[in-house]
């Protein structure tokens, strides 16, 4: 793999005898921003969680470039609730191995413009433990940032702060691919477009060409 950061490649997943994920193939690119798109119960989270390695697929596999380092921001708060912000990032760092990791945590909490003080983040607003997930994903500088409804929970403000953010990740040659629920966001921000229907991929195509797509306002 050289043009391509991360592919999924025919992966598939069960749950029990539900069928989450039909086979289904994905390429990451550099530079590229792709929306997941579909109604609940579709695959995306399925999907996005294969693609971070955070869920075996049944069948097919993951492929990515040598050393690529991947940032996973789910839905959930995935932090450790009794610890600021500040201790939670310093404390993720070092399990990234992040050199500095004080000086790291600092600068993140800057550029997302998180609180500072003795709250832990179980005290946070839902918007705050939110960006504090997507400074725990870019601890490690990634090339690729995966984001399951990360700005669901965050107003207009926040989520232009977010955007701003994950583009950078782009621009410097990385691929985002961001799962939502929200077409503003897919019309302003995405390159490339997928859609899945009852864990099957029905549509993967460029902005232009889903915007072209009879009904595509329907796979949201």
């Amino acid at each position: 793999m050289t043009s391509t950061l991360l592919a999924a490649r025919d992966v598939a997943r069960r749950y029990g005898r539900h069928r989450a994920l039909e086979p289904t193939s994905l390429d990451v690119d550099p530079g590229q921003v792709l929306a997941l798109l579909g109604p609940n119960g579709a695959g995306k989270s399925t999907l996005l969680s294969i693609l971070a390695g955070a869920l075996r697929p049944d069948a097919g596999e993951v492929l990515q470039n040598d050393g690529l380092r991947v940032g996973w921001v789910p839905q959930r708060p995935a932090q450790y609730a009794r610890l600021t912000p500040r201790e939670n990032l310093e404390l993720f760092a070092r399990l990234e191995g992040v050199t500095q990791p004080e000086e790291r945590a600092r600068r993140l909490l800057e550029l997302l413009e998180l609180p500072d003080d003795d709250r832990v983040s179980a005290e946070l607003s839902g918007g705050n433990q939110q960006r504090l997930n997507l400074a725990v994903a870019l601890l490690a500088q990634p090339e690729v940032l995966l984001l399951d409804e990360a700005t669901a929970s965050l107003d207009p403000r926040q989520r232009r702060r977010f955007w701003e953010v994950c583009r950078a990740v782009r621009d410097r040659g990385g691929g985002v691919v961001f799962v939502t629920q929200n077409l503003e966001e897919v019309e302003r921000y995405a390159d490339r477009v997928a859609v899945l229907l009852d864990g099957s991929l029905v549509f993967h195509g460029t902005l232009a060409e889903y915007e072209s797509t009879p009904g595509a306002d329907v796979f949201a």
